[in-house]
């Protein structure tokens, strides 16, 4: 039994959009995560799916790409990431409702993985994040970061409140911006001593180190988008 994570399967049964733009190891993308998927996670492992799962714009568009995480083992996490078009930000409540059992969403709230070897309870919480790529103004940018900050918080105090005092944050975007300057989000995750954060979005070796990555003012950073995994779920603790 062990916690994973990795972001960006970028899904398309329905659509058809494929990634090969990102470079030819994108290529049945699929099979290699289901392949990797089924060889390290069984049914008492979970895994937290950092965003970007699938192309469709609609829930109701989408069953392909649902029936193929539905099929993977292991308990799952979704975490919101920028092309999850079908996931509306007020939505969160009802898709946990609608997937109960089956999937768990993470945005306004937290979860607890207990570690079978230590024992150690920790709370996973997250949000979808944002930084300033260049795509749009500073003040925009500063706009949404600040939205999912208070996301963010409302994550950690939730869990705090809970009694949860070892805390493992989940991001779909890199919690900095490329020149790597502290940020809310890594201000926040000192603040609450966070152990990991995990973060996706970052496709292609030149854009693997935009953000953190390894021990960073007592908190370890690291980068779990699909590519950069090799389409390998990451162990983030057992």
């Amino acid at each position: 039994m062990a916690l994973y994570a990795i972001g960006d399967l970028h899904l398309s049964f329905s659509s058809g959009k494929d990634m090969d733009v990102f470079g030819r190891n994108w290529a049945n993308h699929e099979e290699k995560i289901r392949k990797n998927w089924n060889r390290l996670i069984g049914p008492e492992d979970t895994c937290v799916i950092m965003g970007d799962l699938s192309w469709a714009k609609k829930i109701d568009e989408m069953s392909e790409d649902l029936a193929y995480v539905l099929s993977l083992p292991g308990r799952k996490i979704l975490l919101r990431g920028n092309h999850d078009m079908f996931w509306e930000a007020n939505k969160t409540p009802a898709l946990n409702r609608r997937f109960e059992g089956q999937l768990e969403f993470l945005q306004n709230n937290f979860y607890v993985y207990k570690s079978p070897v230590t024992g150690t309870e920790y709370a996973l919480v997250g949000t979808k994040g944002y930084t300033y790529e260049g795509k749009d103004t500073i003040e925009h940018a500063e706009k949404l970061v600040k939205r999912e900050y208070d996301r963010l918080k409302i994550s950690y105090e939730a869990a705090a409140a809970a009694g949860c005092s070892r805390f493992l944050c989940f991001l779909h975007y890199p919690p900095t911006n490329i020149y790597q300057d502290d940020s809310l989000f890594t201000q926040l995750a000192e603040e609450y001593h966070t152990e990991q954060v995990i973060y996706a979005h970052c496709h292609g070796f030149m854009r693997f180190h935009d953000s953190y990555r390894g021990m960073h003012h007592h908190v370890r950073y690291s980068l779990a988008s699909a590519d950069c995994l090799n389409f390998r779920p990451m162990k983030v603790v057992d």
